[in-house]
């Protein structure tokens, strides 16, 4: 699957950010502006060299050599990069903006933001990169400007509560709105991640990560009541919305991952947590006709409980999250449910998903013969691709006790490697 859709991206698109593997030719969107950075090669380099294809990870990293800021190592490429980012957080907060325009500087946020303001998932996705950075290169500019961040959404929380749209000038929630998944998910994440990149020192990242997750725990966590399917709700204006998009079905993980580390009696708890979205997100996806989960699943009816109402959200554009967390309970647990759970995923992938030029995005899962939206996501290839093949893998093969992943499924080693137990 990843050596179908790769060659098929160099063979059609390449260097490109994204591509069209039914039309076979490059994709472009906002999100990665218009110029080509090859966006595709960078973030499946890693899944190349992991799955030991050898001959299309030389050639990623050929391009990346040559054509990506050539004539610097690539430790100064991310160190480019990052500087070229920084200007993004000269606002009167140092919350950076979401926006930037790399050859001049000039930042700001998207415009259908509540306020213009800032989005809690995008500031909070690069604390990991830049703590890493500090670490690899020495210059502490990186890890003191997230730093100074995380500082001002701690002095914002409201009893450990965290919205999703902040004022980068103020320092002001914009929106009394708190999910887990889209807006919201990446900050979450990285709360333990970076105590684990720290080498468990990072006190401050711990603590607020387990206040926190309490909180949504407390305002968000809620279960079925004839079935028992546990679900994160969206809060807006306290008021829950009892619907979980596909982005939260990650928290199985981040769960999965902190039973084994947090020291504390909620251990056993954390994972009934995990193993409990592990297993409605596994139900958002085998009650579609395609055995795929879409983007959005509800549960305000009992006829309708881990399902789409709305045609706009009946989609699926090769998402990670639910097979992420598979990936993670079967590594803690070796239970064979979950290696299962992907194998069926698989099937559904080359069924509905796979066409002559790579894998596409389906637009309705709750039909047999749904149309496909022509996108092969860079994501596919960092995240999908990279957890099912290493559920199938030796657990030795990028082990959680050396490495922690970003939200983007990239391994950053561990100067300190840790300890878990499986099973819990």
């Amino acid at each position: 699957m990843l050596y179908h859709s790769f060659t098929n991206y160099a063979k059609y698109a390449w260097g490109a950010n994204e591509y069209r593997p039914i039309s076979k030719q490059t994709h472009t969107t906002d999100i990665f502006g218009n110029q080509s950075l090859g966006i595709t090669i960078i973030d499946s380099i890693d899944t190349l060299y992991i799955a030991k294809l050898d001959v299309e990870y030389r050639k990623a990293r050929n391009w990346i050599e040559k054509q990506f800021n050539p004539n610097v190592m690539f430790l100064d490429k991310a160190i480019l990069v990052a500087d070229r980012l920084l200007p993004a957080f000269n606002t009167p907060t140092g919350i950076p903006n979401s926006l930037i325009i790399l050859s001049t500087g000039s930042s700001n946020n998207w415009i259908w933001a509540p306020g213009q303001c800032s989005i809690l998932s995008e500031l909070g996705t690069m604390h990991l990169e830049f703590q890493y950075l500090t670490q690899l290169s020495g210059k502490k500019i990186y890890r003191e400007i997230v730093e100074k961040v995380r500082t001002v959404l701690q002095e914002a929380a409201e009893n450990h509560m965290y919205y999703n749209y902040i004022s980068s000038s103020t320092g002001k929630w914009c929106q009394k709105y708190a999910s887990l998944g889209a807006m919201g998910d990446s900050f979450y994440e990285y709360l333990l991640k970076s105590w684990l990149l720290s080498g468990k020192t990072d006190e401050r990242a711990r603590t607020m990560f387990q206040n926190s997750m309490k909180a949504a725990e407390e305002s968000m966590l809620r279960k079925t009541p004839t079935t028992n399917l546990l679900y994160f709700g969206e809060q807006r204006s306290e008021r829950l919305d009892l619907q979980m998009g596909h982005l939260t079905c990650f928290v199985g993980g981040l769960y999965g991952l902190s039973s084994q580390h947090i020291s504390n009696n909620d251990s056993k708890y954390q994972m009934d947590i995990a193993k409990g979205i592990a297993q409605t997100c596994r139900e958002a996806y085998i009650r579609s006709d395609t055995r795929l989960g879409p983007e959005t699943f509800h549960f305000e009816r009992q006829d309708v409980e881990a399902k789409s109402l709305r045609d706009n959200e009946k989609y699926y554009i090769l998402r990670p999250e639910a097979i992420e967390t598979w990936f993670y309970l079967w590594r803690l647990t070796h239970e064979q449910i979950y290696r299962d759970w992907a194998w069926d995923a698989i099937i559904s992938l080359e069924k509905y998903c796979r066409v002559d030029g790579g894998y596409t995005g389906i637009h309705n899962v709750y039909t047999i013969s749904p149309s496909q939206d022509d996108v092969q996501q860079s994501f596919y290839l960092a995240e999908t691709l990279k957890y099912l093949y290493l559920i199938y893998s030796e657990d030795s093969v990028i082990s959680l006790s050396k490495y922690v992943f970003n939200t983007e499924a990239h391994p950053f080693k561990l100067e300190t490697p840790v300890e878990f137990e499986r099973g819990i």
